[in-house]
């Protein structure tokens, strides 16, 4: 089950991750808000490691991914979509995957909310949050559990709405645009966040998600749009110690050892004492 623009597809996001990544990473030597505290070396290639893991994982078990998912489920007429069709009372397939893609974010949304919530999936999630720093790895640091439950939900999703592979393809790209946008560690001139951060996530909106107070972690679960967290009451303005001065990562690793690849892959599988 091949994408009909498989190579094209993943030569574009292959492109804007790298390109996104780059873009930031100097953002972050230029402008940067925090002093990391544990610098890059050992956690960006723990970091890089855990995305490469999570990348051959879901290329085993998803060998056409979440677009490829879109474009089985139309060949064969399945979803809401393709029902609607058949019924003669589908809105226009841009109107349609306008409207996937704005559900897609907010299923974002709330699937985040729930892995902080359900203590099985905060065994995963927190792998994520154990970062003692917070730059643009932070947005590729998900434990490849974590990764496949997050593709089982997406890939039902899709199924469920016939949704069009051009959708889910531009929110896909958006998505990881987005998260390494709003992880990393750079310092937006004021006249710009404070107008941007009303229709999506910037950086000090969501740095405020990864503190180690859990009023503050309980807050900003959003990616793209900053719309969900307003609507349904999760939204911070500021961390309560300031982003110079706030504490990053979870209160019982502070001692560096997020910084290592097999610790942070063991994390979830550890009985807490």
């Amino acid at each position: 089950m091949d994408s009909p623009f498989s190579f094209s597809e993943g030569l574009v996001r292959l492109s804007v991750f790298f390109g996104i990544f780059a873009a930031m990473a100097v953002f972050e030597i230029i402008a940067p808000r925090r002093h990391l505290i544990h610098g890059r070396g050992g956690r960006w290639f723990t970091n890089f490691s855990i995305i490469v893991l999570d990348s051959l994982i879901i290329r085993v078990l998803f060998p056409a991914a979440a677009v490829g998912i879109a474009v089985w489920a139309g060949d064969n007429q399945i979803g809401l979509y393709p029902w609607a069709v058949s019924q003669g009372i589908a809105p226009p397939a841009w109107l349609f995957g306008l409207l996937v893609f704005i559900f897609m974010d907010f299923a974002i949304w709330a699937q985040h909310l729930v892995f902080h919530k359900i203590p099985i999936f905060w065994r995963f999630h927190k792998v994520h949050h154990s970062d003692p720093d917070i730059d643009v790895t932070t947005a590729i640091r998900f434990h490849p559990v974590e990764i496949v439950l997050s593709m089982l939900i997406k890939a039902a999703l899709i199924i469920i709405l016939g949704a069009p592979a051009f959708a889910i393809f531009l929110f896909e790209v958006v998505l990881n645009g987005c998260a390494m946008f709003n992880h990393s560690n750079v310092k937006l001139p004021a006249w710009l966040e404070g107008p941007l951060r009303k229709f999506i996530v910037t950086p000090d909106m969501h740095r405020v998600h990864h503190s180690i107070r859990h009023k503050e972690t309980d807050s900003n679960y959003g990616f793209n749009f900053s719309v969900w967290d307003r609507v349904f009451g999760t939204y911070r303005d500021q961390p309560e110690d300031g982003h110079e001065g706030m504490t990053i990562g979870l209160q019982e690793y502070q001692h560096g050892e997020p910084v290592r690849l097999t610790w942070s892959l063991w994390l979830p599988f550890v009985r807490k004492s």
